[in-house]
């Protein structure tokens, strides 16, 4: 091996290992989050129980519960899914038989039923609480002449139905109006990208090497 050789190699050999050991972090990251995954999903569909007194988001996001009481006033927040395409969850007013006021993500109804009116009257629901984090500073503020908002932000929503800051996302209701589907909480929306990342780096790491060992065959080429 000549002096022209070294610099090559250990410059390969260094950004090899960097990006090898990217590609390994990500591998640990993703075991971590299906951890996490898991550990949610687990949480989403146990027993359901009451409503806490005073639920928080560090102890009682996606706490599985159950209500029952008389739907009153509702908001309609902008969505598109992708089975159904543009349309409105329908986040209503929950009076409750123990005399709360709550709010119910009822579910989700397309744009041209948006203000069709919908069955009333009592409900049964069970679901989990969630405090969505669906504003940052490109969102819009709402248009409530419209009655049409962006984003699902709890103490908002709450303030204008006059509610306690507590919202259950349906999974299943007694619900008598069909044009209403529900939109339970599940993690698809939790993004998890790591393989795909580990993927890029392993991937750039295989053609590091590559170029690397075609450096040094060209050097010895040079020399010979």
């Amino acid at each position: 091996m000549t002096a022209r050789m070294i610099f090559p190699l250990l410059l390969g050999l260094v950004g090899a290992a960097v990006l090898i050991a990217l590609g390994t972090w990500q591998v640990q990251r993703l075991a971590w989050k299906e951890g996490v995954l898991a550990e949610i999903e687990g949480r989403l569909l146990a027993s359901p129980v009451a409503v806490p007194d005073a639920p928080a988001p560090e102890t009682d996001r996606y706490l599985p519960v159950t209500a029952s009481g008389a739907l009153g006033d509702e908001i309609h927040v902008l969505v598109s899914t992708r089975q159904q395409g543009a349309g409105f969850r329908i986040i209503s007013r929950l009076d409750t038989d123990d005399g709360r006021a709550l709010m119910v993500a009822r579910g989700f109804v397309k744009d041209e039923l948006k203000d069709s009116p919908r069955a009333g009257g009592d409900i049964s629901v069970t679901g989990n609480l969630h405090w969505p984090d669906e504003v940052d500073r490109f969102t819009p503020a709402p248009d409530l002449g419209a009655n049409i908002w962006f984003a699902r932000e709890v103490p908002a929503l709450a303030q204008a139905l006059g509610t306690e800051p507590v919202l259950i996302i349906a999974r299943a209701t007694s619900e008598t109006d069909a044009s209403v589907t529900p939109l339970p909480v599940d993690t698809s929306g939790i993004p998890n990208d790591h393989l795909e990342y580990a993927v890029t780096w392993f991937g750039l790491a295989a053609v590091w090497i590559a170029m690397t060992g075609f450096l040094m065959w060209r050097i010895r080429q040079g020399k010979s």
